[in-house]
């Protein structure tokens, strides 16, 4: 990879000079959905696809970006000293964000950039390429000037620049699972206070699949406010007579006590799906401690009905992917990740007969909705990290 970027590089810029090498994962979250906002637990892993980047200092305070992914946009010009956003950047933004919020930090750096971008994770597929340029710039931009910014504050700043600077109400975890992944591990992080463990993915004879149902996403960010806000109205309801600051706070037994708190049947199947989530988290991630796959593949099968039935975010397609997954001897978990309403399954599936296994809930989920889906077979990667 190292090889074709900096002949890419070459190619775009003609200037010679030192070329230093970057890269930040994708992820997929295992299991804990649309629980981060609620303090619960989440189980990413980060992948090995990506986004690389091939950057050069410059003498002035010029930056100068050009991905290979939109060679339609060619070099797009910035300067240090104008970071404000603007729409007609595109991906850049993501990138001049970081900068931004660096800055905001008093950490300006004195000199630009060229940088040759990269990414190899799969348009649509949810596997969050946004937060993966965000951290991938942010570790180039802490290296080549020094700051040596501790991590945590790192996933912080590049959560911020997705919220303030770009606009979107994100959670933590993408950012997170993409600073401090470890190939072969899951890391559970508890989303209230950042605390995280990992456990070793140890998928012998598995794989994940990520089953992309190619329907567009069209109602999630406005069901995401929604949920979030009914959430929130349950806290309060709860918060009456107990003593909590997230649902996720309790556990099923102290829930199921106070649920006559919950006025309305659809808030009280919000917050009963953001425990009983957190709780399924948890159990997942003892399961796969003890290196027990079914018990972790049946707590995402759970996982998938809680989001259809008590949550509500799933939807005609991701059911009909999910379901034709289940039917599969060889598939131990499947269930929605991401917004819902669209997007993308993952699967933990036998690596015996996986492209039979492909071709029958392909066949399943197009009889079904008339759609043609994408299959990607993705494997656990590392953090955001220089490359050497």
């Amino acid at each position: 990879m190292i090889d074709h970027l900096k002949q890419e590089f070459d190619k775009i810029f003609h200037e010679s000079g030192e070329l230093r090498y970057f890269f930040a994962p994708g992820r997929v979250n295992l299991i804990g959905e649309h629980i981060d906002y609620n303090g619960g637990y989440v189980f990413p892993t980060a992948l090995d696809v990506g986004t690389y980047l091939a950057v050069r200092k410059r003498s002035d305070r010029k930056l100068r970006f050009y991905s290979e992914n939109f060679p339609q946009m060619g070099i797009v010009e910035g300067d240090l000293d104008d970071l404000a956003y603007s729409q007609a950047d595109d991906w850049v933004s993501y990138a001049k964000g970081v900068l931004y919020m660096f800055m905001e930090e008093g950490m300006t750096g004195d000199k630009g950039f060229d940088v040759y971008v990269f990414g190899n994770i799969p348009n649509g597929a949810g596997l969050s390429s946004s937060a993966s340029i965000e951290l991938a710039f942010a570790v180039m931009w802490d290296a080549v000037n020094g700051f040596s910014m501790d991590r945590v504050t790192m996933v912080k700043l590049c959560q911020r620049a997705e919220n303030e600077y770009i606009g979107v109400n994100c959670g933590i975890m993408d950012q997170f699972a993409i600073g401090f992944g470890k190939k072969e591990h899951a890391v559970l992080l508890d989303c209230d206070t950042l605390d995280y463990e990992y456990a070793r993915l140890k998928l012998d004879g598995y794989k994940i699949l990520i089953a992309n149902t190619n329907k567009r996403r069209g109602l999630a960010d406005s069901k995401y406010n929604e949920r979030r806000q009914e959430c929130e109205t349950a806290l309060s309801e709860l918060q009456e007579k107990e003593v909590v600051s997230h649902l996720c706070e309790l556990d099923e037994a102290a829930f199921n006590e106070a649920s006559h708190l919950i006025k309305g049947a659809d808030r009280l199947k919000r917050a009963r799906h953001a425990v009983t989530e957190n709780e399924r988290t948890k159990k997942a991630f003892r399961a796969l401690e003890d290196g027990d796959l079914p018990a972790f593949g049946q707590l995402m099968n759970d996982s998938h009905v809680s989001l259809r039935d008590d949550y509500e975010v799933t939807g005609k397609e991701l059911d009909a992917m999910v379901e034709a997954a289940w039917q599969e001897e060889t598939v131990i978990g499947a269930r929605m990740t991401g917004a819902g309403f669209g997007g993308c399954t993952v699967n933990i599936v036998k690596e015996d007969g996986l492209d039979e296994t492909v071709k029958r809930i392909s066949q399943r989920y197009t009889d079904q909705t008339g759609i043609e889906p994408k299959f990607y077979v993705v494997t656990t990667g590392d953090g955001a990290k220089e490359l050497t």
